[in-house]
C-alpha cells in the first residue's frame, strides 16, 4: 500500500528547496511534490524539533529556559488530586434504583474504556514521549502527568469496583481492550502510534492529541449528561476533576492562535479583496474552536467562520456538552506563587506573597 501524503507534508517537502531571498514562483517545482517519501525526512525534521536535541543539562532543571512548559507543569502540580477524595456513598443507590438496565450498560462500557485508556496514555509518555523529549520542564510535566494519569485509571477502576458486584462481569469490563471489540479497536489505533517508528514526533503528538481528546470526549460527555440529570455525583465528581486536567490543551491552542495571528498580521499587512489581517485573524480563531470542540472542549473564542469559500471544506460544527469550571479548587499555595510570577511579568498590580489569594475562583 502506497504511503498517503497529506498537503502538509507537501507543503513541508516544497519548503525544504525554497530559499526565502528567492522568488517562490521560480522554485517549487510542484511536479515533484508528492514523490518524496515522508520517512525519508524524518531525520532532517526530527532534528530541526527542539525539544529532541541532544541537551547535557537536561538533568538539571534550572534556570528555567521554557517558562511556558514551566507554567503549565506549576498549574498541573496545583490541580493534584486523589482517588480518595471521590465520595461513592450516594452513588451505589442511584446505579441500583435510578439507573435502568440500558443506562447501566452504557455507563459501564464508558469506565471500562477509561479503566484502560489512561494506562495506554501512560505507555506511550513512559516508552516514548519521556525518553525523547530533553527539555527538562517538558519532562517535569510528563513524570507529573504520568502520575495523574495514574490517579485517573485508579479512580475509573475504582468505580467499576464500587458498581459491578459479579466477578465474571467485573472482570469483562477489566479486560475491555481485549473482550469489547469497539474498545479493542480505539487501544489499538493508540497503541500503533506508540510503536510506529516511522512518524515524526509531530505526528505522533497530533495522534495522542486525538486520544486524549476525540476518544475522551463522547465518553466525558456521557457522564456530564448523568450530571445533568442528578446522578450519580461521586462519578460525576470525578469526571469533573479528570476533564480538568485534560482541559489544559485549550491553553496549548490558544497560545498558538496568537502566534498564528501575528503571523497573519505581518504577512498580510495590505487588504485585499475578500481578504485582509482582520479576518484572517477571525478565521484562524473559527479554526480554534473548532479544534477545540473536536477535542472535547468548549469554544473559547465564539468566532464566525469569515469566508464562504471555506464552508465548503469546513467541518460542521458539534454541540458542546461541557461546562469546565468544574472540580476548580486548587493548590493554593502553589498556585499563589504562579498568579504572582504571572502578576510581576504583566502589569505588577495585585501580586499575592505566597499566601491564599482571595480574589481567585474557587
Amino acid at each position: 500500500m502506497a504511503t498517503q501524503v497529506t498537503p502538509s507534508k507537501q507543503a513541508a517537502s516544497s519548503l525544504e528547496n525554497l530559499k526565502m531571498s528567492d522568488s517562490p514562483v521560480k522554485k517549487l517545482d510542484f511536479e515533484s511534490v508528492g514523490k518524496e517519501n515522508p520517512a525519508s525526512l524524518k531525520p532532517e525534521l526530527e532534528a530541526q524539533e527542539p525539544l529532541l536535541q541532544e541537551n547535557p543539562r537536561r538533568f538539571v532543571l534550572f534556570p528555567i529556559k521554557y517558562h511556558e512548559i514551566w507554567q503549565m507543569y506549576k498549574k498541573a502540580e496545583a490541580s493534584f488530586w486523589t482517588a480518595e477524595e471521590i465520595d461513592l456513598s450516594k452513588d451505589l443507590h442511584d446505579w441500583h434504583n435510578r439507573l435502568n438496565d440500558d443506562e447501566r450498560y452504557f455507563v459501564s462500557h464508558v469506565l471500562a474504556f477509561f479503566a484502560a485508556s489512561d494506562g495506554i496514555v501512560n505507555e506511550n509518555l513512559l516508552e516514548r514521549f519521556s525518553n525523547e523529549v530533553q527539555v527538562p520542564e517538558a519532562r517535569c510535566f510528563y513524570g507529573f502527568q504520568i502520575m495523574m494519569e495514574n490517579i485517573h485509571s485508579e479512580t475509573y477502576s475504582l468505580l467499576i469496583d464500587t458498581y459491578i458486584k459479579e466477578p465474571k462481569q467485573r472482570n469483562y469490563l477489566f479486560d475491555a481492550i481485549e473482550t469489547i471489540p469497539c474498545i479493542a479497536k480505539k487501544a489499538q489505533w493508540a497503541m500503533r502510534w506508540i510503536s510506529d517508528k516511522e512518524s515524526t514526533f509531530a505526528s505522533r503528538l497530533v495522534a495522542f492529541a486525538a486520544v486524549e481528546g476525540i476518544f475522551f470526549s463522547g465518553s466525558f460527555a456521557s457522564i456530564f449528561w448523568l450530571k445533568k440529570r442528578g446522578l450519580m455525583p461521586g462519578l460525576t465528581f470525578s469526571n469533573e476533576l479528570i476533564s480538568r486536567d485534560e482541559k489544559m490543551v485549550e491553553d496549548i491552542i490558544v497560545e498558538a492562535v496568537g502566534i498564528e495571528q501575528e503571523f497573519l498580521t505581518d504577512a498580510l499587512p495590505v487588504a485585499l479583496l475578500g481578504m485582509n489581517a482582520k479576518l484572517m485573524c477571525q478565521y484562524i480563531e473559527f479554526v480554534a474552536d473548532r479544534l477545540l470542540v473536536a477535542l472535547g472542549n468548549k469554544k473559547y473564542f465564539n468566532a464566525t467562520n469569515p469566508f464562504d469559500f471555506m464552508e465548503s471544506i469546513s467541518l460542521a460544527g458539534k454541540t458542546n456538552f461541557f461546562e469546565k469550571r468544574v472540580g476548580d479548587y486548587q493548590k493554593a499555595g502553589v498556585m499563589a506563587s504562579v498568579a504572582k510570577k504571572d502578576t510581576e511579568e504583566g502589569d505588577k498590580t495585585t501580586a499575592n506573597s505566597g499566601g491564599l489569594n482571595f480574589d481567585e475562583d474557587f
